[in-house]
């Protein structure tokens, strides 16, 4: 599914990022604009409203083809209007990518549980299985993923409207999508030097936001890596 506004194939997605005051979102923003998508980031406390359907639309008018939700500090409820931001793509079918903390809320806008993870993963790798779906196409199975969250989506709570598309060997879910509209999470962090394919599954999401060459351009880029 793409977005009600896709981009022509001229023209590249203008994608809102919500800051959930992270020190990684700026790394993320780099990823996004390495694959061609033009970016306004806002923090969570200052996203401006949606029209009646649901639309974010930037400072010129134009409504924005998808909505990219940050990791950040603590849990869904406290960061800011992410989870409104997520019911409000929801009703316009906007593409929406929630990224660790942005996933878990993702996981209870539908009534899944967040609750304490078997262990603490800061800056930790893990092995992701799947099946290739959704922004998981086209990664090796299993996969590196980087992970910062103390945090996880209990899998027996995942409602049905929301399957899993990865997890850790243990079970940890590390992936969701929702059965009917174009709303994905991951857990861990795409953007991290040691995630595989992290460029891979960006384009991937900025495929059903309306990019129809997001994936050829992911191939042979590398990780950003900031010095200083």
């Amino acid at each position: 599914m793409t977005s009600p506004a896709a981009t022509t194939s001229t023209d590249r997605p203008r994608i809102l990022v919500v800051d959930n005051y992270d020190s990684f979102v700026y790394t993320i923003v780099g990823y996004l604009d390495q694959l061609g998508a033009r970016t306004v980031v806002v923090r969570n406390d200052a996203v401006p409203e949606p029209d009646a359907d649901g639309v974010f639309h930037g400072a010129d008018g134009a409504p924005f083809d998808g909505v990219l939700v940050s990791p950040g500090p603590g849990t869904p409820k406290e960061a800011g209007s992410s989870e409104d931001v997520i019911r409000a793509c929801a009703r316009s079918r906007t593409p929406m990518l929630g990224v660790c903390l942005g996933h878990q809320a993702l996981a209870e806008v539908y009534g899944a549980t967040v609750a304490h993870a078997p262990e603490l993963m800061h800056g930790k790798t893990s092995l992701v299985e799947h099946d290739g779906d959704g922004v998981l196409e086209g990664l090796a199975s299993p996969f590196t993923a980087t992970r910062y969250h103390s945090l996880a989506v209990l899998p027996e709570s995942v409602p049905a409207e929301l399957e899993v598309t990865g997890a850790t060997a243990r079970g940890v879910v590390m992936g969701l999508q929702h059965r009917e509209l174009p709303l994905h999470g991951v857990q861990f962090h795409p953007e991290s030097v040691l995630t595989e394919g992290g460029h891979r599954l960006l384009a991937n999401w900025l495929a059903v936001c309306g990019d129809d060459g997001a994936v050829a351009r992911s191939r042979g880029m590398a990780p950003l890596v900031h010095q200083g």
